[in-house]
């Protein structure tokens, strides 16, 4: 029987069409996938991702235990900060791709996919060592995201908290329509936004809340659909399809977020030495020059040979071209580069391209 989110009589009520994802009953979509992903391209959409985990490490060993289980350096993420990075075994595997909110050095919470609530409780917990605690807190938290060019216009008459002083991956205490949140400038979508950590049983007033401040801007509410067809214009890796247990954060186009030099960690042995040798592949962003869409699994093929595999892809609702991410033998992740993917059994041409594929700083 799938889990269901604090707010799922709300999607219900709201003609949210429900599917199973992770384990957890959760909409798809309301209006539509192209709908609601253009009104967070040009306003705001509201999201409910209540089925991410939060791990917390308390203690006078957490950021010393954290550091060496983390792939980022979290010596240079202040109290305030959140930062973004990797849990490796030590072959340099990925157990997931997390996001790491530093209340203070005694006190650090751990935001986990989904899917990997349960895995990256016991991993945490089991090469945590001494001095710190850590606490799987996922059922204490309801998780809303508010994502868009208006979001900051939407939640502001919401709040007495200055969010003009919350910087990206940034976030504060705050009180949010009367709920007391964790305010954060996070997200996935590649939008200004914020994601609002607040109790489950204040899930849905907030929720509401949040609708109505929106009417006048447009605000939509918004599925997995949307969530999955922005953060791929975005680049944005997802665990499971981009990368996994096999994968390597280097391979996996994510060595910004691998600090070789910041001391010992998980894997540090394993990804230098990749490092020094080189990767076997590399995951690119590409877009197809011929008709079709390319899907997770699709073979890359060189030469009529399969070489690489899609990992993801869509057709961009912003760009209206077809994109996708795949991994390739390293001689063709240059930009330019050309291969085919094989779909329904044809070759269809396609190109590497630079990503992110949408930069909304740019016109």
């Amino acid at each position: 029987m799938p889990l269901r989110t604090p707010l799922y009589d709300q999607h219900v009520r709201q003609g949210g069409r429900m599917v199973e994802f992770a384990g957890w009953e959760m909409p798809v979509q309301y209006a539509g996938i192209l709908a609601e992903h253009e009104a967070v391209r040009t306003r705001v959409g509201l999201f409910d991702v209540s089925h991410m985990g939060e791990v917390v490490f308390r203690g006078p060993a957490a950021l010393a235990s954290l550091q060496r289980l983390f792939t980022n350096d979290l010596s240079r993420c202040a109290d305030g900060q959140a930062q973004y990075g990797c849990l490796c075994r030590e072959s340099g595997g990925i157990v997931d791709d997390v996001v790491v909110y530093r209340r203070s050095a005694e006190d650090l919470l751990v935001c986990v996919n989904a899917s990997n609530r349960r895995k990256d409780f016991e991993w945490l917990r089991d090469h945590a060592g001494p001095g710190v605690s850590v606490d799987d807190e996922s059922d204490a938290w309801a998780q809303l995201a508010l994502q868009g060019p208006k979001a900051a216009e939407v939640l502001q008459p919401l709040t007495g908290t200055r969010l003009g002083s919350v910087g990206t991956y940034r976030f504060t205490d705050a009180e949010v329509a009367g709920v007391r949140v964790i305010l954060a400038r996070t997200g996935y979508t590649g939008e200004d936004g914020f994601e609002l950590f607040c109790p489950p049983d204040q899930a849905g007033k907030l929720w509401a809340a949040l609708l109505r401040a929106g009417e006048a801007a447009g605000i939509a509410p918004c599925g997995l659909g949307a969530r999955d067809s922005l953060r791929l214009e975005m680049a944005y890796r997802l665990y499971g399809n981009d990368m996994d247990d096999g994968t390597t954060p280097l391979e996996a186009g994510l060595s910004w977020v691998v600090k070789l030099d910041k001391g010992d960690f998980i894997g540090r042995d394993a990804l230098k030495r990749q490092k020094e040798q080189g990767v076997p592949r590399k995951l690119v962003g590409f877009v197809l020059t011929d008709p079709g869409i390319a899907r997770h699994g699709y073979p890359v093929l060189q030469d009529g040979r399969p070489v690489g595999a899609v990992t993801s892809g869509t057709r961009s609702p912003t760009l209206g071209t077809s994109i996708g991410l795949a991994y390739v033998p390293p001689a063709l992740a240059a930009e330019g580069s050309t291969f085919a993917v094989e779909i329904r059994g044809r070759p269809a041409a396609a190109k590497v391209v630079k990503t992110p594929f949408h930069d909304r700083r740019k016109p």
